[in-house]
């Protein structure tokens, strides 16, 4: 049983807060069409649980175009205008639960800092969410734009956290909540409690196999007082 009060709760977004049915797939795979003139891009690339810029490096070594800063700002300029397109013509969802999951931590007495750790560029996690009505939920966040590595988001989110909440701020008053196994990592690299919920990539099964602190099918089967603390 865990004695520490939990002061920071940091969300993953897709396949744990919202469900866009690949419209961010759709508007990358538009994007590589219209900008760079690839028509198949690999099918075979693993999205869920990955960085958009580890995922664009990714295409473009495969298709032999330079991993350039001015390829990856061409890519994501054009990318975040097919997002905003497709979103608008894709059938999507919030979460079962989230809503009431993040109310119920806003209305604690002393509530925890709610933020975002994503793989999402911030202006893709931005539209995303405004898209769904949930953005002004979050008090910070960090993003696939800030680096590649999950595990690096991870410990610049303690540090930010920290720069917010106090120096005294430790690892185990973290909670990192995700449905991918690379959530559940990044927790676990910094030392912080996870909270893998299978709504989304991966099934209970495969994350358990992680020991992530708690495992729910959703936000809506897990009391909050559970990760409080």
């Amino acid at each position: 049983m865990y004695c520490s009060v939990t002061r920071l709760v940091l969300f993953d977004i897709d396949g744990t807060l919202i469900h866009t049915h690949k419209a961010g797939v759709r508007a990358f795979v538009n994007t590589l069409r219209s900008e760079f003139d690839i028509n198949n891009p690999s099918q075979d690339i693993t999205f869920a649980g990955r960085t958009d810029k580890s995922l664009i490096r990714e295409f473009f070594t495969i298709h032999g175009i330079l991993p350039s800063e001015e390829n990856f700002s061409r890519f994501f300029d054009a990318y975040v205008f097919w997002l905003d397109y497709m979103l608008r013509r894709t059938h999507g969802e919030i979460g079962p639960g989230v809503d009431h999951f993040i109310n119920s931590l806003k209305a604690q007495k002393e509530p925890p800092l709610i933020g975002l750790l994503t793989g999402n560029i911030r202006l893709g996690a931005e539209i995303k969410l405004r898209h769904f009505y949930l953005w002004d939920y979050f008090q910070m966040g960090v993003f696939g734009d800030e680096n590649e590595c999950r595990d690096n988001l991870a410990a610049l989110a303690l540090e930010r956290g920290r720069s917010i909440l106090g120096n005294d701020l430790s690892p185990e008053e973290v909670v990192i909540v995700g449905d991918t196994v690379f959530d559940v990592a990044c927790a676990q690299s910094i030392g912080a409690r996870s909270l893998a919920v299978c709504s989304g990539a991966c099934s209970c099964e495969d994350l358990s196999k992680l020991n992530p602190t708690w495992v729910a099918p959703n936000l809506n089967k897990i009391q909050v007082r559970t990760i409080l603390g």
